[in-house]
């Protein structure tokens, strides 16, 4: 068994850390997945509040009990091998995937605050998350932890500046026609949304809970992690839906809106944009190569390295056509995960 020693808030801030990303504190996932429906976005934001909670909960709690050291136990749990190795290649997949949109987000930021090209950016971050996941799990939890109550608090504050000093509200209920072709509708655009962010959690959630100090931190720290994830979710939306005009069409738009406060305050918030980027970077990486090998293998190294590599070409893509695209594509194959989620749990609490 592994030691268990990480407390409630280590627990939320991960879980947290996991979700927040170049897509969440940009607003692109925001923008595309609930204030392109107006305000029933903000009943899709309420669902997938509730849908990480209870999805949170459950891994983190399968991790525990079957003393998990990546997603692939609690996957395998379910007793079929055909939808086993399916959510297994699909986590896989999209681990990648994911590392690979921070990557390409970081490129796109840089871009649009500085006017530079955005392969610097890249490889900053493809460099800083190698860096990361070489020193093991206690760095990423460490490194995701640290920085995210900067994530929120500046996210958070931004948005309730830019929702209070912006005059009208009126374009809330009028952008719907603006949806994605892959996610039109608001109910399924919530749980599309949850399905993949815990597609791209598992791997690292599973692990977490395995080395939860108890059972209470565990329930604590997917209460907690989920309503800060609704939470800051929701002044973002608020923020975008005022200004959507503006921002619907920017890669980055929260850097547009942080703008309009002050240009300082843009510089802050493009800053802390990079650590959002970093701690999905991270996570994605460590859970990617955590599956394929162990990683105190001499052989985790090079494929620390190696997958790295491989992301930041990839990465060339662009950030928004990703998002808009890999996501729901990965949502719609998590819909399988959380239904073996549910069915794993039951059997869980069953046997032990």
């Amino acid at each position: 068994m592994m030691d268990r020693n990480i407390p409630t808030w280590k627990i939320a801030a991960t879980y947290i850390g996991t979700v927040v990303g170049a897509g969440f504190a940009s607003g692109q996932e925001i923008l595309q997945f609930f204030a392109v429906f107006g305000i029933n976005g903000l009943l899709g934001l309420s669902i997938a509040t509730l849908l990480f909670m209870v999805f949170g909960y459950i891994i983190m709690d399968l991790g525990r009990r079957l003393d998990s050291r990546s997603h692939i136990e609690i996957i395998k749990f379910s007793g079929n091998n055909w939808i086993s190795t399916f959510i297994d290649y699909l986590i896989i997949f999209f681990l990648f995937g994911a590392l690979t949109t921070m990557i390409a987000g970081s490129g796109a930021m840089l871009a649009q605050q500085f006017n530079i090209s955005g392969i610097w950016g890249n490889a900053l971050m493809t460099i800083t998350a190698t860096i990361t996941v070489l020193t093991g799990l206690n760095g990423v939890v460490n490194s995701i932890s640290f920085v995210v109550p900067f994530l929120l608090i500046s996210a958070t504050g931004i948005s309730v500046v830019s929702v209070l000093n912006t005059p009208s509200a009126s374009e809330i209920t009028t952008i719907a026609s603006t949806a994605g072709s892959l996610v039109n509708n608001w109910l399924l655009s919530a749980v599309l949304y949850t399905s993949y962010n815990i597609l791209l959690s598992v791997s690292i959630l599973a692990p977490l809970g395995s080395r939860a100090e108890s059972k209470k931190a565990v329930n604590r720290g997917a209460l907690i992690g989920s309503i800060g994830l609704g939470l800051g979710a929701t002044v973002i939306y608020l923020a975008l839906t005022k200004s959507m005009a503006s921002v619907k069409n920017l890669e980055v738009p929260m850097i547009f809106i942080a703008g309009r406060i002050s240009y300082p305050v843009q510089l802050i918030y493009a800053t802390v944009l990079l650590t959002e980027i970093y701690t999905t970077a991270v996570s994605s990486l460590y859970g990617f190569v955590a599956r394929i090998t162990d990683l105190r293998s001499p052989l985790a190294k090079f494929l620390i390295i190696g997958t790295a590599v491989l992301a930041f070409i990839a990465s060339q893509l662009g950030f928004s056509t990703m998002i808009k695209y890999l996501y729901p594509l990965a949502g719609y194959g998590g819909i399988v995960m959380l239904v073996v989620l549910v069915i794993n749990k039951m059997k869980v609490s069953v046997i032990k």
